[in-house]
């Protein structure tokens, strides 16, 4: 309220005789939106280690979008995940590209609102990740509670059933954090890190090279991939399930995991 005080009372002194209530609005509006970004200048430097993930859905489109704050009472703030949740439902109908900031919402720039934020919430916020999917198939987005972590998950289904079962798979996502689809997916230079890793292990414990082998190639396909691939991973609602099972005969074309203040997961078949 006192910035806005001050920028009516700096325009109007600005404008001297040639003021109107219109003109000075206007003056005063030029005013704050150079202050932001004044101030998302100065603090554009701070650590952003916090923050919160919006997403939207229409049809068979998702986006999800993480603002990233310093702290966690930021994250929290009602008129930041208000913004979040502003650039995910235009992100959902446009696609980011390769620079969101840029985008245009309401007038003004991804860039623009994000040093309007600042201004009023005086603390560094940043654009993190921006993602979007789509899919002839069903399309399921799944938040964590604590607004912090997302999954967006495309099927090659479609149908009745597919759109919940997709959602369900973002939990899986998100709870796990696997890496990939299917363990066709997984690279072999990968892999075959894992199995010298665990072969080196099991020749430390005196193990003969042979029998080595056969230890780490159990180890990786029994633990390694049961960790990183999503077809492979123990269910999280009954973990004597495998995901393919409860899957059944639906068909995981990606899944994108995003959480505030670390890189994106984005997989595809």
């Amino acid at each position: 309220m006192m910035d806005c005080k001050r920028a009516l009372t700096q325009a109007a002194e600005k404008l001297g005789a040639e003021a109107t209530e219109d003109t000075v609005l206007a003056e005063a509006k030029q005013i704050l939106r150079e202050s932001g970004k004044v101030q998302a200048g100065k603090r554009a430097d701070r650590a952003t280690s916090a923050g919160t993930v919006a997403v939207a859905k229409s049809g068979n489109a998702a986006a999800a979008v993480s603002l990233l704050s310093e702290t966690d009472f930021v994250a929290r703030n009602e008129d930041f995940k208000a913004l979040a949740q502003k650039l995910a439902d235009h992100f959902v109908q446009n696609d980011p590209g390769d620079d969101p900031l840029s985008a245009v919402i309401d007038g003004k720039t991804v860039k623009e609102l994000i040093e309007d934020a600042v201004a009023k919430i005086r603390e560094n916020i940043q654009l993190g990740a921006v993602k979007r999917i789509s899919s002839e198939g069903a399309v399921g987005v799944y938040v964590h509670h604590d607004s912090t972590k997302a999954a967006l998950v495309a099927l090659a289904n479609s149908g009745n059933g597919y759109e919940d079962l997709a959602s369900k798979i973002g939990i899986q996502v998100v709870a796990l954090s696997p890496e990939f689809i299917s363990k066709d997916g997984v690279d072999q230079d990968r892999l075959e890190k894992e199995i010298a890793i665990e072969r080196q292990r099991a020749i430390e414990d005196g193990k003969p090279e042979e029998i080595a082998e056969k230890i780490a190639q159990g180890k990786v396909n029994k633990e390694f991939l049961q960790q990183v691939v999503l077809t492979e991973q123990a269910w999280y609602a009954d973990q004597s399930k495998r995901t393919a099972e409860v899957m059944g005969g639906a068909k995981v074309t990606r899944f994108i995991r995003i959480e505030a203040g670390k890189p994106p997961t984005d997989t595809t078949v």
